[in-house]
């Protein structure tokens, strides 16, 4: 017996039973995904600059408040802003491949199963979708943030995109650049598959608990529901793998750093 239709369903349905989905599609999704995760990264470049300092030396920086003071007090205010370069191409690049690779391969399996077993296996699409695109995205993001990882945890390393990439390649070679690619894989890989089938679930008891189907609420509301949907997608999958992505980042970093120049 197949369940009352929800979010999820319309959703996939309508990707089942629509052929015309052409690149221009695709683009916008990719480049909405690139804009917004360059943006937010590279805004909370400052956390992410003390999180690694948290990471190499503990003893020192033993919060965020205070390890923005120490860092600025040291280094200078601009010390906070180290890495903001890759950070913000490497995450645009990361966001352009996820979330256009999340539509194409989402979209792609949905129409090959078609709409009764695309509904049936709704969460198992997101999970595949999402895994299929991170692994992509992993692979043009790990050069950005093994650069990222050397200038915020060794201020001799040129704090510049280009000089740094030249750094690595001169002194490690093309290898240089993969070698924490596993551990980003440990990292990331989950925590996007359970953001996008968190999302989905989330989404659709938002709209179960206000009694309400998508087509029939007003663009504020379902932009509503978006961001609040977008918010625990968020926050509880980055609970649910805090251990593991705090294990992976400190091997990443290990590996992503030399011992000397």
């Amino acid at each position: 017996v197949r369940d009352p239709p929800g979010l999820e369903e319309q959703s996939l349905v309508a990707m089942a039973e629509q052929k015309n989905f052409d690149l221009m599609y695709y683009v916008k999704g990719a480049m909405a995904g690139g804009i917004c995760c360059s943006i937010t990264h590279g805004a909370l470049c400052p956390v992410d600059v003390i999180k690694t300092r948290m990471q190499l030396d503990p003893a020192r920086y033993t919060g965020l408040i205070s390890g923005m003071r120490n860092v600025a007090a040291t280094e200078g205010v601009g010390a906070l802003a180290s890495g903001l370069g890759a950070t913000a191409a490497g995450y645009f690049v990361q966001g352009w491949f996820k979330f256009g690779g999340v539509e194409f391969f989402k979209i792609n399996i949905a129409q090959s199963l078609g709409e009764q077993k695309a509904w049936d296996n709704r969460t198992p699409i997101y999970l595949a979708s999402a895994a299929m695109a991170e692994f992509i995205a992993d692979v043009f993001l790990c050069p950005l943030e093994a650069t990222r990882i050397r200038s915020v945890s060794d201020p001799s390393f040129p704090q510049s995109l280009p000089k740094g990439f030249a750094r690595i390649l001169s002194t490690e070679g093309v290898l240089g650049f993969y070698a924490g690619f596993g551990p980003i894989l440990f990292k990331q890989i989950p925590y996007t598959m359970a953001k996008f089938a968190v999302q989905g679930k989330a989404a659709e008891m938002i709209y179960g608990a206000i009694g309400k189907e998508p087509e029939d609420v007003s663009g504020a509301v379902s932009m509503g529901v978006s961001l609040s949907s977008g918010v625990v997608a968020g926050v509880a999958p980055a609970l649910l793998i805090l251990e593991s992505s705090v294990s992976a980042g400190c091997e990443m970093i290990a590996a992503a750093t030399p011992v000397s120049y």
